[in-house]
């Protein structure tokens, strides 16, 4: 009997020597040699997931993450993105960042007044995108409507922020959320402002891009969409420089003469009334401005070389600030 008892213990301390060798991968904190970045694609199967953690040596043993995450019912629940690892971390706490969607983040700034190229140089040249993919849908009519925007592109809309980006999102996503962003600045306050006014969202939006692009700073916008309002009422040419450049390929710097003269959609010493869209992404400065221009009976301005502008109401008055201001430097 007492040789039954001393078997029977040896059984029990064998079998929990066993247990214990096989949970310690579980609770044991591991660290890879060097900080790594274990990147997950959408719709990656856990097995090739796991197995990128211990080539990284971010886990000691795939198997045992792939048990937790089977009990946990958490394989298909991965998020996708860039990983950082650094510090030591058991499968448990991996396999919480995994599901959290814990990824690398990555800081990009959208200036006020930059237009879809210009993002998509900047979100290229951060890692975040392809620039030729984010161009071709920018300017995909049929992926602007998909978003809600009633333009042929998506100039304008891209709003300009500070964001915290993932890399290897998928471009369709990253425009998503600059045009959610400019969703969001866009309150019903100022689409109601604009439809009093007889604007539309997306002449809301020009107006906002031309006052963004032509305002040396946030207190003249307000005076220089007057400018442009009273010009639209009065059905003159708004005669706005930073929109024939826009409507200029690969313009080199100097606007002409000859480029005033030139029949472009943009080119507004030539048409009447807003282009056929806006110029550039503007701000909520540029945006409020659009939509409640200030009161004024000024029809011209002119830049003084310091940032501001002199405004006028008539043409003799705008020749003189001309002469001052212009011709004589």
């Amino acid at each position: 009997m007492k040789h039954l008892a001393l078997i029977l213990m040896l059984l029990i301390l064998l079998l929990a020597g066993s247990l214990w060798q096989a949970a310690i991968p579980f609770f044991t904190p591991v660290a890879p040699s060097a900080p790594v970045t274990v990147t997950i694609r959408p719709g990656e199967p856990f097995s090739s997931i796991a197995r990128q953690l211990k080539e990284e040596g971010v886990v000691a043993d795939r198997r045992s993450i792939s048990l937790l995450a089977q009990w946990r019912e958490a394989t298909g629940r991965i998020q996708a993105g860039p990983y950082a690892f650094s510090a030591p971390a058991t499968p448990g706490e991996v396999l919480e960042r995994l599901l959290k969607g814990d990824v690398v983040r990555t800081r990009v700034t959208i200036p006020e007044g930059w237009t879809v190229r210009e993002i998509a140089d900047r979100l290229a040249a951060a890692g975040l995108a392809n620039r030729e993919a984010i161009l071709t849908l920018a300017r995909d009519p049929a992926f602007a409507r998909s978003l809600g925007v009633e333009a042929p592109s998506l100039e304008g809309y891209l709003f300009p922020e500070t964001y915290l980006l993932v890399a290897g999102t998928a471009p369709e996503q990253l425009l998503t959320t600059l045009v959610g962003e400019f969703r969001r600045h866009l309150t019903p306050e100022l689409e109601s402002a604009a439809k009093a006014r007889g604007l539309s969202v997306n002449s809301l939006v020009t107006l906002a891009s031309i006052v963004q692009m032509e305002a040396g700073n946030r207190a003249e916008m307000p005076l220089i969409a007057g400018v442009f309002s009273n010009r639209l009422k009065r059905h003159m040419p708004l005669q706005a420089d930073p929109t024939v450049i826009y409507g200029i390929a690969n313009f080199d710097g100097n606007l002409t003469r000859k480029h005033l003269r030139e029949p472009t959609p943009y080119n507004t010493y030539r048409i009447a009334g807003l282009p056929p869209g806006p110029i550039a992404s503007p701000g909520d400065d540029a945006l409020r401005a659009a939509a409640y221009p200030a009161a004024v009976d000024y029809l011209y301005f002119v830049a003084r070389g310091d940032g501001s502008h002199a405004f006028s109401a008539n043409l003799v008055d705008h020749n003189r600030a001309v002469r001052r201001y212009q011709l004589h430097r």
